[in-house]
């Protein structure tokens, strides 16, 4: 059976691999499909299908846009993006402006009270970056001031401390748009992450099938194999298709493989394959 990966991350945002790093991981992994899936960007698209245009390798043009729900930030999936499209661009990079100005923002509270952190040390040699706060997570224990990232998003960048500053709201009605518009396919990322009950992700699920869903990440690392059913029943129950990935980030996310997750991820390409027949 051919396994496949729909949620990867590279340094096109917050993954710690080069697009043609994770393509090589996934060929490593023996992996016949992936989908690029950066946070609010699509600057690794060329670079991966460049890679890979001679190898044993599908790789999926997508992207994974932040929106907010109810005042809850959640994540949606864009699958087979027209990442040359001239529009799409224009829209992500208002998004990346916007994400601009909070984050120097963030660096000029930092720098206030004495924290070393400049936009330089953020980028860490990928000028095209999109930072999230991962990035300042990461900065803040390379500097020794946090012990781990744990720690930097509980004391520093985390919601409700001292340096934490929202992102600009992005409403699921603005980013369903984009996604339906330049995208084949949108569905709800890691939908338990969310810290919803099941009957509140039922109520989001029915809000973005008004807005052109077209299904649920049922796989994904945080899920246990119970939580996992409970997605694909809903997904059924409201005519849903379903989609899986690990969310890998590299070294990021130490303990998240390429296509097994935390272990025991298997994704089987047929799930691809009902996604290209949407």
């Amino acid at each position: 059976m051919n396994l496949i990966d729909l949620h990867v991350h590279s340094n096109a945002s917050d993954g710690s691999l080069t697009p043609s790093e994770v393509a090589d991981e996934a060929i490593r992994m023996g992996l016949s499909s992936i989908a690029l899936t950066d946070h609010d960007t699509i600057d690794g698209v060329p670079e991966i299908l460049d890679y890979t245009k001679d190898k044993e390798l599908e790789v999926v043009p997508g992207i994974e846009l932040s929106c907010y729900y109810n005042n809850r930030e959640i994540h949606i999936l864009g699958f087979y993006v027209d990442y040359t499209n001239p529009g799409l661009q224009k829209e992500l990079q208002y998004l990346k402006d916007a994400r601009e100005s909070r984050n120097k923002k963030m660096i000029e509270l930092m720098q206030k009270d004495g924290i070393d952190i400049t936009m330089e040390k953020l980028l860490h040699g990928n000028p095209d970056s999109v930072i999230t706060r991962a990035h300042f997570a990461r900065v803040l224990v390379e500097d020794g001031i946090c012990k781990n990232k744990d720690i930097a998003f509980k004391k520093y960048i985390g919601i409700g401390c001292k340096y934490y500053l929202p992102k600009p709201q992005v409403t699921c009605e603005t980013a369903m748009k984009i996604l339906t518009t330049y995208s084949k396919a949108a569905f709800l990322a890691h939908p338990l992450l969310y810290h919803m009950g099941y009957s509140q992700i039922e109520e989001l699920l029915i809000y973005l099938k008004t807005l052109g869903l077209k299904g649920i990440e049922a796989y994904h690392s945080s899920n246990n194999c119970y939580e996992s059913d409970k997605l694909r029943s809903m997904a059924l129950k409201l005519d849903l298709e379903i989609s899986g990935g690990s969310d890998f980030h590299g070294i990021i996310k130490p303990n998240i493989q390429i296509g097994k997750g935390r272990g025991g991820m298997r994704i089987p390409e047929r799930l691809l394959d009902k996604i290209k027949s949407l």
